[in-house]
């Protein structure tokens, strides 16, 4: 097992380099090209989804939180995923405070490795995120293609959908877990009960394919290259197994409604190896780039318990204020400093040992199933300048937000292209997007307004609005850092948590989210046909 492991981490040395043909062409498999999109006004509405029965059982849906005692030893109370490696949990988290501005730190990298992220104002049009890392550290990859151009659109429904992943089966269990990674260009044909091709499509950078079909029986076929084979067929639960016949490569489906759990795990092949490409670099091993710290730190340090914050100095102003683990050097040329993901494993490591306090990050419910209500929300826009434009478009596959941003010049203002991991070369998606309606103004050094250095109030004891994304629809909720038994008991903060509008537990997707901190006056407006704007409205006398 050791071996095949061993094996899987070291194919991206051999295929990665190599330009594959597509099904309608040729394209480089492993950086994507990043190209302007016009964002569609809207995704045609999703059909009632219900499950076909099979011979096989599903997995109980998923329901954890908000106590630790409520989540399995291998499951992350920032995600409610598993992880690989659950000894990490006794790590307090790392947060790195991220370049959004200038436009050379695009993309970032590392994004993809947080369950949480923060995306705030620092005045004049920009925006910093804050990435939350724990439970798992990030990792480059340069990701194992398949045949074909991966999909770079997310998936439109216009029907019923059959569909979901191709993944690879690192452990060769069979079983499909959290943190085993897609493989996007798979071709995936599909076919009728005789065999007759009707539709083609290919796996996203992801994984995730799918087709819009009728109720009928069908014939699904996956097309992988010849140094990989297929991982054992129907172990376990359903929506958790591979389908995929290990000699034909083919699974078959009694379709009456939308059904999202026809896999295929992909393991090596002991006959063949992978196409060598000895001139195969991966990404750097680094994340960041790094920038300058904020007063919002201060607030959210707090949540986090013994957590190590990464910055790159701060104004003179504030810096003494700050929860400082470590500085990196500045470098605003290139958008900010890059760390080492070795070096940043060294620093949370040390900062474990210096800190033997007990820290408890679970405070929230997280469920798969949907809370009842809300409204269609397939497209988030947020405006928080005229060149500083983002949005999320709902994908039904992946059940997740793919992130899209602008290139901030005025020529193209508003147009808006797909986003990466710069670690990973994969589209970057959240199952999770949060408003957060958050009291913010203008700092005041000895009496005198800094209007480029904006105060946030998160503080324990507050609360406030929310608005919640997920599963293609938009829930009202508020957020709250008031203690519960827990912290009373205790005398110990908690990260900031969630409730509907009677004080019970507002549920987030498992999966990561992304935060938007807004004033209370920014607001969240229905476009019609599921399209959203959130418009950011800065504090009195900010720059």
């Amino acid at each position: 097992m050791k071996d095949s492991r061993k094996k899987f981490l070291n194919l991206w040395l051999l295929i990665a380099g190599a330009t594959i043909l597509s099904c309608g062409g040729r394209e480089d498999a492993v950086a994507p090209t990043v190209t302007s999109t016009e964002i569609p006004s809207s995704i045609p509405g999703t059909p009632t989804m219900s499950l076909t029965p099979t011979p096989q059982g599903f997995s109980t849906p998923a329901i954890y939180g908000p106590e630790r005692e409520d989540f399995p030893p291998n499951v992350n109370p920032l995600s409610g995923l598993e992880v690989e490696d659950p000894n990490l949990f006794d790590t307090p988290a790392v947060a790195l405070s991220i370049s959004h501005f200038p436009v050379a730190a695009r993309p970032q990298a590392g994004l993809s490795f947080a369950p949480w992220v923060f995306e705030f104002y620092i005045t004049e049009g920009a925006t910093r995120f804050l990435a939350i890392f724990y439970g798992a550290f990030p990792q480059p990859e340069l990701p194992i293609p398949g045949d074909c151009a991966p999909r770079r659109e997310p998936f439109a429904q216009t029907s019923f959908i059959l569909g979901n992943r191709v993944w690879l089966d690192e452990n060769q269990n069979g079983i499909q877990e959290d943190y085993e990674k897609g493989v996007g260009g798979v071709c995936v044909n599909l076919l009728d009960e005789n065999g007759n091709a009707l539709q083609q499509t290919t796996t996203d950078s992801n994984g995730y394919y799918g087709f819009n079909v009728e109720p009928a029986k069908y014939i699904v076929e996956f097309k992988i290259p010849a140094w990989l084979k297929f991982t054992k067929k129907n172990v376990g639960d359903e929506d958790k197994d591979s389908d995929a016949d290990s000699d034909s490569g083919r699974a078959e489906a009694d379709f009456k409604s939308t059904l999202l759990y026809l896999d295929a795990g992909l393991i090596p092949s002991e006959e063949t190896n992978p196409p060598f490409n000895e001139s195969a670099q991966p990404p750097p091993a680094e994340v960041g780039p790094i920038r300058s710290g904020r007063l919002l730190y201060i607030d959210i340090h707090e949540m986090f318990l013994n957590s190590c914050f990464i910055f790159a100095s701060a104004s003179p102003e504030i810096l003494p204020m700050l929860p400082q683990c470590y500085l990196v050097p500045h470098d605003e040329a290139s958008g900010g400093a890059m760390l080492t993901i070795e070096k940043m494993i060294s620093l949370a490591e040390e900062n474990r040992e210096s800190n033997s306090d007990e820290f408890n990050y679970a405070s929230n419910a997280f469920s798969e199933t949907p809370p009842p209500g809300g409204l269609p929300a397939n497209i988030i826009k947020s405006y928080a300048a005229r060149l500083n434009q983002a949005a999320w478009v709902y994908d039904p596959l992946s059940a997740s937000y793919w992130r899209y941003v602008d290139d901030t010049t005025p020529e193209n203002e508003g147009k808006l292209h797909a986003e990466i991991d710069r670690l990973t070369g994969r589209q970057l998606q959240f199952e999770n997007i949060v408003v957060l309606f958050v009291e913010q103004k203008v700092f005041e050094y000895q009496q005198i307004p800094i209007r480029t250095l904006l105060d946030w109030n998160l503080e324990p004891g507050g609360g406030g609005f929310a608005v919640l994304f997920r599963d293609g629809m938009k829930h009202d909720i508020r957020w709250s850092m008031k203690a519960r038994e827990y912290e009373k008991e205790t005398g110990l903060p908690r990260p900031i948590y969630f409730v509907d509008a009677d004080g019970n537990p507002a549920p987030l997707k498992p999966g990561k989210t992304w935060f938007f901190v807004a004033t209370p006056y920014s607001y969240v407006t229905n476009q019609g046909d599921g399209s959203w704007v959130i418009r950011y409205v800065a504090p009195e006398g900010a720059k």
